[in-house]
């Protein structure tokens, strides 16, 4: 895994939103998280316990990916390599803070002719609420502008409220509410398998179409800084969790959202 990352990448990510990390996974990391992506999304698939997207009533929605969620609960495989602390430190050193806890993962397959991804942000669908969220995006099979690699609305993190648009079959919902972001030119994010692409959780974003008779998989794990409090509206973490919950609480149980990195604890892991 090359970690390193450089100022520009992180001008990069504080001016636009995202950055594209190529090469973050060597050969023998790619051929893993590969083989341990599959095996969990088997297991997730068959048990059938609402926490993919082949249950959902919406037709579309579930063409538009299959979506298999927090796969590092159950699979010791997947848990180790989202929670490794030097993605930690990436996610810690993209953002300016001193430590970060993993909110969620989810691997996201778009299937040969699956249907876009209409434009939306992803912090506004979770229980914490910061500026400051970052969500990694694995490729495990080159992105293509033909089978739907992300595209972004650079600067598009720094404006706007939590106002929840989702991801629904009309591409530009998310215009209605924000109008004047339509004049923004949207930048792809093409890149090959292995490359890691990383973005804001506020910044809008979207996929086309998978325009081939082949599967695009991604691998993704959400980053939060630790000190961050519930907001009150639950989503995505067990039940079990919120149940004690109230908003302002700090999101700092281990069993639930671990400490992944932080300064303190784990200094620097990137040599020079």
């Amino acid at each position: 895994m090359n970690s390193q990352v450089t100022p520009e990448q992180v001008r990069q990510f504080q001016t636009r939103g995202f950055v594209v990390l190529d090469g973050f996974l060597d050969a023998s990391d790619l051929a893993t998280w590969r083989e341990v992506v599959e095996d969990a999304v088997a297991q997730r698939l068959s048990l059938r316990n609402g926490l993919s997207n082949a249950d959902y009533p919406d037709e579309y929605y579930r063409q538009v990916f299959t979506q298999a969620l927090r796969l590092a609960d159950t699979h010791e495989g997947v848990a180790r390599l989202v929670r490794d602390p030097h993605l930690g430190e990436v996610a810690a050193t993209l953002t300016g803070v001193d430590g970060v806890r993993i909110w969620h993962d989810q691997a996201l397959i778009k299937q040969p002719y699956g249907n876009q991804t209409a434009w939306h942000r992803d912090t506004p669908y979770w229980a914490v609420h910061s500026p400051k969220t970052v969500n990694m995006w694995f490729a495990l099979d080159d992105a293509t502008l033909e089978n739907g690699c992300l595209w972004y609305l650079p600067g598009t993190q720094n404006d706007g409220d939590y106002r929840l648009v989702r991801i629904g079959s009309n591409m530009g919902d998310i215009f209605k509410e924000y109008p004047e972001w339509k004049r923004i030119e949207a930048v792809p994010a093409p890149c090959r398998a292995g490359s890691v692409v990383i973005h804001n959780g506020m910044v809008a974003h979207a996929a086309g179409a998978n325009m081939t008779p082949r599967p695009r998989r991604a691998m993704t794990s959400v980053y939060y800084p630790d000190g961050e409090v519930y907001n009150g509206q639950p989503d995505t973490l067990p039940e079990a969790y919120y149940r004690n919950l109230q908003a302002g609480d700090l999101l700092d149980d281990d069993r639930y959202v671990p400490l992944v990195w932080s300064k303190a604890t784990h200094g620097s892991l990137v040599a020079g």
